[in-house]
C-alpha cells in the first residue's frame, strides 16, 4: 500500500494509472476508520482496479463551536485497516496544501442542502461539496463510493457532479450498523456511558417507521409524532430534526406518495447523531 500526501504526486500518480488504462474507485473518508468505511472500501474495490482512499478532516465543513480539533484520528490504525480492505493508495495532505494562504474559491450545492443539516449546520455543506471536488480533481477517480447514512451529503455530491458535467460514477452504500442496530459512525466513540441505549432510539424508532408504513400510514405528522415521542422517551435525547422529505429534493412532505426518507438528528448528551430510512427499500436492523 502507498501513502502519498503531496497533492502533485496524486494527481501525477492517477494520470499514469489514466493512461495505463485502470479504472480508478475512491473513497473519501476522514479517518479513525471503521467497519462502515471497510464495506465502502470492499465495494470500490470491486468496481475498480485501483483503490485509493482519502483520510482528510476537513475543516472548512466543520462550523463554529464542532469538534473539528477534537475529532478522532489514529493514522497508524486506519493505515492498518485499509491496508487489510485492499486499499492500493491512502492520499492523506496537509491542510496548507489543500488551503493554501490566499484560498478562496469554494463549491456551493444550493437547493437540496437548504434543509435538514444546512439549518442546523450553515456553511456544512460548503465544505462538504469544495472538498469532494477538490478530491475529484486531485485523485482523478471513475467511480467514487460514499454511504448512504449521510443522506443529505450524497444527494448534495449527486448533484454537484451532474450539475458540472463530472466525469464519476458516485455509488451510495446502505448504512453499516453496529451488532445492536446503532448506525456506525467514528463520531460513536464520544458516547459515554449510559447514552448508548438512547442513541439507539434512532435507529429504532427507523423500524417504527418502517412498521407504519407498512401498515399504510402515509401521513407525515403522525410518522413523526410517533419518532419524535420515542426518541424524547428516551434520557440524554435532544432532536435536532426529524423530518420526511422528497429524496431528490430533500423538501418536507405532508404525505408520502413516491420515494421519500425520513432524516434524523439527535444529540444525545454531547454526541450528534444521524440516521435515516428511504420508505420501502430494505431495513436490516
Amino acid at each position: 500500500m502507498r501513502i502519498i500526501q503531496n497533492v502533485k504526486e496524486m494527481q501525477n500518480y492517477a494520470e499514469s494509472l489514466r493512461k495505463q488504462g485502470k479504472r480508478i474507485s475512491f473513497v473519501p473518508t476522514m479517518g479513525y476508520l471503521h467497519e462502515g468505511h471497510v464495506s465502502l472500501m470492499k465495494e470500490a474495490k470491486r468496481r475498480g482496479d485501483q483503490l485509493i482512499v482519502s483520510i482528510y478532516v476537513n475543516p472548512v465543513q466543520f462550523i463554529a463551536g464542532e469538534d473539528f480539533e477534537k475529532y478522532p484520528r489514529d493514522m497508524a490504525r486506519d493505515e492498518k485497516i485499509a491496508d487489510a480492505a485492499g486499499v492500493d493508495v491512502i492520499f492523506s495532505p496537509a491542510h496548507a496544501k489543500m488551503y493554501p494562504e490566499q484560498y478562496q474559491t469554494y463549491v456551493t450545492v444550493e437547493g437540496v442542502t437548504r434543509n435538514l443539516c444546512g439549518v442546523s449546520r450553515p456553511g456544512h455543506f460548503r465544505g462538504v461539496t469544495t472538498v469532494c471536488a477538490k478530491l475529484f480533481h486531485i485523485v482523478k477517480p471513475h467511480v467514487a463510493v460514499f454511504g448512504k447514512k449521510d443522506f443529505q451529503q450524497l444527494v448534495a455530491i449527486r448533484r454537484m457532479v451532474d450539475d458540472l458535467n463530472m466525469d464519476i460514477e458516485i455509488i451510495g452504500m446502505p448504512t453499516a450498523r453496529e451488532t445492536d442496530g446503532l448506525a456506525m459512525s467514528s463520531r460513536n466513540v464520544y458516547l459515554k456511558d449510559g447514552e448508548r441505549e438512547s442513541a439507539l432510539s434512532l435507529s429504532r424508532s427507523l423500524v417504527t417507521a418502517r412498521e407504519l408504513y407498512a401498515q399504510g400510514e402515509r401521513d407525515a405528522d403522525k410518522i413523526l409524532s410517533r419518532i419524535r415521542a420515542y426518541i424524547e422517551g428516551h434520557p440524554y435525547t435532544r432532536i435536532d430534526y426529524a423530518k420526511i422529505c422528497n429524496t431528490k429534493t430533500l423538501e418536507d412532505v405532508e404525505r408520502l406518495a413516491g420515494k421519500e426518507v425520513l432524516a434524523l438528528a439527535v444529540m444525545v448528551g454531547s454526541t450528534r447523531l444521524i440516521d435515516n430510512y428511504v420508505f420501502g427499500e430494505e431495513l436490516t436492523i
